[in-house]
């Protein structure tokens, strides 16, 4: 706001009349974006506690929650290295998540707001979920709907999710599984252990059909490297760089397999 104030007052100074309003109203927008965009997101109120109560939400979202649910949200307090007042809000907003009727709108609008429009930080919410989303196995489709409205308000493709699932050694639910069966993997029917960078697909990683040619792989390397870069993450529970660090790994190992396939340099 303060940059839309100062743009059009500069803009009227300089450029009189309405040209002069509207394109100092345009450049304070670019600058309140980009400021926005700057600012390193919180790990206190602004993240534990909409994350948390969407995590009940999702846990509840098939009717019931269970000790798997229950064990991977106490899990994720953990790494997160909540503190005790964090650890207290987490199981508040936990439990009020999980409540018949609970609205997970506003979470999911706050989780939007932290992120500010970023990929980068988009991905460092929905991480932390997937153990969660697969505590139970394969993904039912009300705790798909959650996600799908994640996705949406947070700016990823639905696909990102099955992206990040995979990543993680878990079958994408439905269409992925039935990939993973036509493949000949066992994943599905259950949730399988966590795989590693070589286990997996390295086209799968970055998300390219296997005949994609050169400049379209470099252009999904070069995305997902700079999505996944923990450095970028600024002021975020150390577990989130972690989790971004073993993205940028996997893309990483990925990219040299492919160009030692197909012989790049």
């Amino acid at each position: 706001m303060i940059g839309k104030i100062v743009g059009i007052a500069l803009g009227l100074v300089l450029i009189h009349g309405w040209p002069g309003f509207f394109i100092g109203l345009l450049l304070g927008h670019v600058y309140d974006r980009a400021v926005a965009r700057l600012r390193e997101p919180s790990i206190g109120h602004a993240f534990i506690e909409p994350l948390f109560a969407f995590a009940g939400a999702l846990a509840k979202a098939d009717g019931r929650v269970s000790e798997p649910e229950i064990t991977a949200a106490e899990a994720l307090m953990t790494r997160f290295g909540l503190d005790a007042e964090q650890r207290r809000l987490a199981v508040e907003h936990f439990t009020a998540g999980k409540q018949p009727g609970f609205d997970v709108g506003p979470a999911i609008a706050a989780l939007r707001t932290w992120c500010h429009g970023r990929g980068d930080r988009a991905l460092a919410v929905l991480d932390p979920l997937i153990d969660l989303v697969y505590a139970d196995g394969p993904l039912p489709a009300a705790k798909r709907d959650l996600v799908r409205r994640l996705c949406a308000a947070l700016g990823l493709a639905e696909a990102t999710f099955d992206w990040l699932a995979t990543m993680k050694g878990y079958a994408p639910a439905q269409a992925g599984a039935r990939r993973q069966r036509a493949n000949g993997g066992g994943w599905a029917g259950s949730a399988p252990p966590p795989a590693g960078p070589a286990a997996l697909d390295p086209y799968g990683v970055l998300g390219v059909a296997r005949g994609a040619d050169e400049r379209t792989l470099k252009q999904a390397y070069r995305k997902l490297i700079s999505q996944n870069h923990p450095d970028k993450l600024g002021n975020v529970p150390d577990e989130l760089k972690r989790r971004a660090e073993r993205r940028a790994v996997e893309i990483n190992a990925a990219w040299e397999r492919i160009k030692a396939e197909r012989g790049f340099k």
